[in-house]
C-alpha cells in the first residue's frame, strides 16, 4: 500500500456489544468513504432520520469519562476513542463508523476488536493523495496537575506518555511509541481501559460504568491487580493510555506529524492541547503526498516503555 495515498475500507464489518456506562447492547458497523471523508459516525436508532457527526475536535462536548462527540442538539456518540484509535493506528484514512447506540461498544476494553473489524473489511488505496497535519511549532496546556505538549517531529507521529499514579500497584510508567500499523496491532492495539476499585464502585452508584467488568476493564485496588488473568504487557497502563491519546488526536481530522507527550494526562488534557493546536495558525500547515511520507521503523522498534525504571517486556499477543 503506498503511504503516500488515501486509504478506506473495502467493505463493512461489524462488532457487538455493550457500552461501559450504559451497559446497554449496540453494534458498530465499519465501512467505506469517500475521498477526503475522514472519519464520520452515523448514529441509527434514533426519532426520525440518522443523524451524521464528524469527528473533529469541533464535535467534542464531553471529556469527563470518554471521548464524547455530538452536535447542537446534544451528545450522539460516547467512547468514541478506541475505534478511532483503531482507525488511525491501523493506516485508514476515510471511514463510515455506522452505530445503533449511544456509546460504542467497550469489548475487552482494548481496540482489538475493531482492529479484527478493519481486517475482516480490508483496507484499499484511493486516487488521492494522502494530506497530513504538520507541527511547526511547540504547543503545550497545563490542566491541574497534568501537562501535554505536541512540537515538531521530523517523521510521522510520536506519543510520549508518563503517568503516575498514587496507587502502588499502577505506580509509575511511562511508554514512548512510534505510529505505524504493524507497531500499532501488537504493541497498542490489545492494552485495555483500566481503572481503581473505590473509583469504580462510585461510578457506579453514580449510575456511570453499568457495563465495566473484569471482562473489559483492568482494575486495581490499592494491593494489588484484581483481573484472573493478569496484565497483557507489564506496562498495560501506560500502553492504554497512548491508544487514548491516538484515537483523541484523530479528532484533528488528518493524520498528524508531531511529537505529543502527556503527562499524568487523559481525555480532557488531549482535547485541550488538540483545540490548542489547531487555533493557533501559525503552529501547523497542511502537507501532502511525498511531503508526507513516513520515514518507516521495525517492528521490533515500534515502541518502548518503562515500568518503576525498569524497561517493560512486550508480551506476545497470544499471551493475556
Amino acid at each position: 500500500m503506498k503511504l503516500n495515498r488515501q486509504t478506506t475500507l473495502r467493505a463493512q464489518a461489524s462488532v457487538a456489544g455493550v457500552g461501559v456506562h450504559s451497559g446497554l447492547p449496540v453494534t458498530v458497523t465499519l465501512g467505506p468513504a469517500p475521498v477526503d471523508a475522514g472519519f464520520i459516525f452515523v448514529r441509527t436508532g434514533l426519532e426520525g432520520s440518522d443523524r451524521e457527526v464528524q469527528a473533529t475536535a469541533e464535535q467534542v462536548v464531553a471529556t469527563d469519562f470518554a471521548t464524547v462527540l455530538g452536535d447542537r442538539s446534544g451528545p450522539l456518540v460516547s467512547t468514541a476513542e478506541h475505534v478511532l484509535a483503531a482507525l488511525r493506528g491501523m493506516g485508514v484514512d476515510n471511514a463510515t463508523i455506522e452505530i445503533d447506540g449511544p456509546e460504542v461498544p467497550i469489548m475487552d476494553g482494548s481496540a482489538a476488536a475493531f482492529i479484527a473489524a478493519i481486517d475482516q473489511a480490508g483496507i484499499v488505496t484511493q486516487p488521492a493523495q494522502r494530506r497530513l497535519i504538520q507541527v511547526l511549532k511547540p504547543i503545550s496546556v497545563k490542566v491541574g496537575d497534568s501537562f501535554g505538549e505536541i512540537r515538531p517531529h521530523a517523521s510521522g507521529f510520536r506519543v510520549e506518555v508518563e503517568i503516575d499514579f498514587t496507587n502502588p500497584v499502577i505506580g509509575q510508567q511511562s511508554y514512548v511509541f512510534d505510529l505505524n500499523p504493524e507497531g500499532f496491532r501488537r504493541e497498542i492495539g490489545r492494552a485495555r481501559t483500566f481503572g481503581l476499585m473505590c473509583d469504580v464502585a462510585r461510578l457506579w452508584s453514580a449510575g456511570y460504568a453499568l457495563g465495566a467488568s473484569f471482562d473489559n476493564t483492568v482494575v486495581f485496588d490499592d494491593e494489588r491487580l484484581l483481573n484472573p488473568e493478569g496484565l497483557r504487557y507489564a506496562d498495560e497502563c501506560a500502553r492504554h493510555k497512548v491508544l487514548d491519546v491516538i484515537g483523541d488526536l484523530s479528532l484533528a481530522g488528518l493524520p498528524l506529524l508531531g511529537a505529543y507527550r502527556s503527562v499524568r494526562g487523559g481525555h480532557k488534557l488531549n482535547h485541550a492541547v488538540l483545540t490548542a493546536l489547531l487555533a493557533d495558525r501559525t503552529a501547523w500547515r497542511v502537507v501532502e503526498g511525498e511531503a508526507a511520507r513516513r520515514t518507516p521503523r521495525p517492528v521490533g522498534e515500534v515502541g518502548r516503555g518503562i515500568v518503576g525504571g525498569r524497561v517493560a517486556a512486550a508480551f506476545g499477543p497470544d499471551v493475556s
